[in-house]
């Protein structure tokens, strides 16, 4: 993975304590930022930050909470001395089930962590990285955020939400020196993946996919870090996806 000069930044990555957030918390530690790792896994957040050192500090959130966005945000500033990159990747893959059997707790569980978490984020995020000047935020929808799947719709309505939210927070925020991108992973062998699916159904969606595999963290990791590096400067309000080319049939 290509290294991108994050010296003198200070990066807020979200569910930082597996799969793609490890990764990418990783890679701007490798170029030189200082990140904090925000999980509500205490052990994993811990672990990813202590595999880091220095560099790094976890702070335990729910992102679904809002009290819990603000407060990590002011700890990334007050342990750091500002923000200047955050990743809002915090996710969960919640029930499959037809739509018109769709669990209503489900439903609210999966809007609040996967979407109603990234505008909690960027809430905090934005005005913090407006004092420093500027900033770049990378959300993650998924392949979901443009294409459907049977039995998600939670999930689906979910990254489609988080396409839309930034989208408009780009239109509000370029002018002034923040970038927002969003990421539509295919399906990543992660932690979150494994947890959901068992190994038959892994192997049918790594069949849908014209390269023939899942996904690594660390392929998301380098579009997410590209995209907050200086050489996405021009690149605001746009959504990238990295999925094996699962979109394009």
């Amino acid at each position: 993975m290509r290294t991108y000069d994050f010296s003198g930044k200070v990066a807020l990555v979200t569910g930082g304590g597996s799969g793609i957030g490890t990764a990418s918390a990783k890679a701007f530690a490798a170029g030189g930022a200082k990140v904090l790792i925000a999980d509500i896994d205490e052990t994993n957040g811990q672990r990813v930050a202590a595999e880091i050192g220095p560099a790094a500090a976890f702070f335990m959130a729910d992102t679904s909470n809002p009290e819990h966005a603000e407060a990590m945000v002011a700890a990334a500033v007050e342990r750091f001395g500002g923000l200047d990159i955050a990743v809002n990747n915090a996710g969960i893959g919640g029930p499959l089930a037809l739509t018109g059997e769709y669990p209503l707790d489900g439903w609210r569980k999966v809007i609040a962590v996967n979407l109603d978490g990234v505008f909690y984020g960027m809430r905090y995020q934005i005005p913090a990285m407006l004092e420093r000047g500027g900033g770049s935020i990378v959300n993650l929808a998924s392949i979901l955020g443009s294409v459907a799947f049977a039995s998600a719709s939670a999930y689906t309505a979910s990254k489609h939400g988080v396409v839309g939210l930034t989208k408009t927070a780009a239109l509000e925020y370029s002018g002034k020196g923040i970038r927002v991108n969003a990421v539509g992973p295919g399906f990543i062998k992660t932690p979150l993946v494994d947890a959901n699916l068992d190994d038959a159904t892994q192997g049918v969606l790594a069949g849908m996919h014209p390269v023939g595999r899942l996904g690594r963290a660390e392929e998301v990791a380098a579009l997410i870090t590209f995209l907050a590096s200086d050489d996405a400067s021009f690149i605001s309000g746009s959504y990238h996806l990295v999925d094996g080319g699962f979109t394009a049939q």
